[in-house]
């Protein structure tokens, strides 16, 4: 509790000292200023709560072990860029269950994170846009009040800057849509999923992106029509979304960079030639025997009782669970 109220402040004193002793902070942006401190506070005590238990705290040492290890980093330096860059940043795991998934998944991702990119900062009043001169459609961006680059709004990089939250919107509804879509028509899908968990993080993206489209469509079409509602509605969800992440499944997002480690940690072990673990059923190999040992000590901090288990094959576990049943519980009904 007291390092994520730490973390907030830290937070706001770099909000002020960004701005410039909030002289280029927008008192409208408030809202959302409060929410990404909120933010900040939850994710980092979502964060340390989630690592306390033994089985994420073991996965969470293994990892930053491994990602910073000096002998990995000697023999394979561009392994852990490699890892984030195909695990985090392009997901390929998620390609190998469906390409249309991982196509979604893609245009959400990067769809986030470029309004995240963009908005954040100026909310913060890190990023000011100013006009370079009285006439003409020259702007100059400013970060923490020092000139970054000049640009023509009229040209196409001009466009890009001031279009971005509406290109990040146009990614962001077609991912969404495609997982809506999946979770009324796909049965795999539909069967356990939850409004809370499953469908209101995709309803809660979808209006954001819609709302921020809609307010560009107000200010170009109906010359500002409607713009002081939609803009109260964008706040509202946005504000919501925030608060709600580090308590729902957007959390996800702040647990996966902990897993890099531990696929790379796999990676390398079956790179050094580490002798593969069989089953101790039917001979099958299961994955590097360091990788098994992790496993079964992860399930001993549980005290779980059969950490034993870690050394079958899944399809030897499911003959074994069934042969157990049939033993020891279905006799009884004889």
């Amino acid at each position: 509790m007291l390092l994520a109220a730490a973390v907030s402040l830290l937070l706001v004193l770099a909000i002020v000292l960004g701005s410039r002793g909030l002289r280029d902070f927008d008192s409208a942006l408030i809202p959302y200023t409060v929410a990404t401190v909120f933010l900040a506070f939850g994710v980092t005590y979502r964060y340390l709560m989630w690592i306390s238990t033994p089985a994420a705290w073991r996965l969470f040492r293994q990892g930053l072990r491994t990602a910073f290890s000096w002998e990995n980093f000697r023999r394979a330096p561009g392994s852990l860029p490699k890892m984030a860059a195909t695990y985090l940043g392009f997901q390929r795991f998620l390609g190998a269950r469906s390409h249309a998934r991982w196509i979604a998944h893609q245009a959400m991702f990067w769809g986030c994170l470029l309004a995240v990119a963009i908005t954040f900062p100026l909310t913060w009043g890190w990023f000011t846009f100013t006009a370079s001169s009285a006439a003409g459609p020259g702007y100059e961006m400013r970060v923490w009040g020092f000139k970054v680059l000049g640009f023509s709004s009229s040209s196409p990089f001009g466009w890009a800057m001031y279009h971005g939250l509406d290109l990040a919107a146009v990614l962001v509804i077609g991912g969404v849509g495609y997982f809506l879509w999946r979770r009324t028509r796909d049965r795999a899908a539909t069967t356990g999923q939850r409004f809370g968990y499953d469908f209101l993080p995709l309803l809660a993206l979808l209006t954001i992106a819609v709302t921020g489209l809609l307010l560009t469509f107000s200010e170009i079409c109906l010359h500002g029509g409607g713009y002081e509602f939609l803009a109260v509605i964008h706040m509202v969800s946005v504000v919501f979304t925030l608060v709600y992440l580090p308590f729902g499944k957007f959390f996800h997002i702040v647990q996966r960079p902990a897993a890099v480690g531990m696929q790379l940690f796999k990676h390398r072990s079956r790179a050094q030639g580490e002798e593969l673990f069989a089953c101790r059923r039917c001979g099958e190999p299961i994955d590097t025997a360091p990788y098994v040992e992790n496993l079964r000590g992860t399930m001993r901090d549980l005290r779980l009782g059969f950490d034993q288990w870690a050394e079958y094959c899944p399809r030897c576990k499911r003959v074994l669970r069934g042969g157990a049943y049939l033993q020891h519980v279905k006799r009884g009904f004889r």
